[in-house]
């Protein structure tokens, strides 16, 4: 890989994470200011809620387990859908996320592990690693572990084009807003359906680095501190049994007994019985078994 390919995106930290972390903060309390005055329109919550749970879904079921774990393929018009939908969530272009993701997985809950909390403290591992994550860091990560998504032109793409799909998921609330409730709608859409949506989704993909290294419980022994939390699991989707996750990464299940809800674990199945993911990776029962067997360290 030539450092060419890897520079250009590798700079997109430098300016979208200040973005991340301060603008929707302030919306919040915008928010909040709206709502005590009466502003807020149901059509304001619900596209927040939806648009939240698309792009949330854009980076659990297309950043993660689709693209990192590799744990089902998806059909090509599926694929660009959520690899959109992952880029709207504003959390990084794919091969940024991706690597990042992938050194985590190498390096869990140790010195070199971009985000853990054991090690350097819940506010580090839940966003404060992000301040830290300049373009030469960044691209170092790019270096050592983009190799195999640079090969696919879809990643390529979703990666290079990673601000416009974060811009459009700015502008798009904005312009339903205006079709339903004019200039005002516009706006009051554009921080309910944008920059609120991206404080949650943010917020909920970020407790899977800090919490769910920290509170929960454990089903597996696994090298690192990972651990199972049912909020997060519900919140992100799925993400939240992250113990489970980290004993078994390339299972398309995050969540592995019936009352573990997976709202990932589910779209996954539905879309396999459809035809339009294949390939779809499961742990053998047997091996569940054997691996539940060994006694789990707190």
């Amino acid at each position: 890989m030539s450092v060419s390919t890897a520079v250009p995106n590798a700079r997109i930290s430098n300016f979208y994470v200040p973005f991340l972390l301060i603008l929707p903060t302030l919306a919040v309390f915008y928010g909040i200011y709206m709502a005590i005055m009466g502003q807020v329109s149901t059509f304001d919550v619900v596209l927040c809620l939806v648009l939240g749970a698309m792009t949330e879904f854009g980076v659990t079921f297309g950043y993660h387990r689709m693209t990192v774990h590799k744990s089902f393929v998806a059909q090509p018009w599926l694929k660009a859908i959520v690899l959109a939908l992952g880029s709207m969530a504003f959390q990084g272009p794919v091969i940024n996320w991706s690597s990042v993701h992938t050194k985590h997985h190498a390096m869990s809950d140790q010195p070199e592990d971009p985000h853990t909390p054991t090690i350097r403290g819940f506010f580090f591992a839940h966003f404060e690693w992000l301040l830290e994550m300049n373009s030469d860091k960044m691209n170092a990560i790019r270096e050592k572990y983009a190799g195999r998504y640079l090969k696919d032109p879809m990643y390529l793409f979703f990666d290079r084009t990673f601000l416009f799909w974060s811009v459009f998921s700015l502008l798009f609330p904005a312009a339903l807003g205006f079709l339903v409730a004019g200039w005002w709608g516009a706006w009051s859409a554009f921080i309910f359906g944008g920059l609120i949506r991206v404080f949650m989704t943010s917020h909920v993909t970020w407790c899977v680095n800090s919490v769910c290294h920290i509170a929960g419980g454990r089903m597996f022994n696994t090298t690192d501190k990972s651990r199972n939390n049912f909020l997060v699991g519900i919140f992100a989707l799925g993400e939240g049994w992250h113990n489970n996750h980290h004993a078994f990464p390339s299972s398309a299940f995050h969540g592995l007994r019936w009352w573990q809800i997976d709202f990932t674990a589910y779209a996954v199945r539905v879309f396999e019985k459809l035809g339009i993911v294949r390939s779809v990776v499961r742990i053998p029962e047997a091996f569940l078994e054997k691996k539940l067997g060994q006694n789990v360290e707190v």
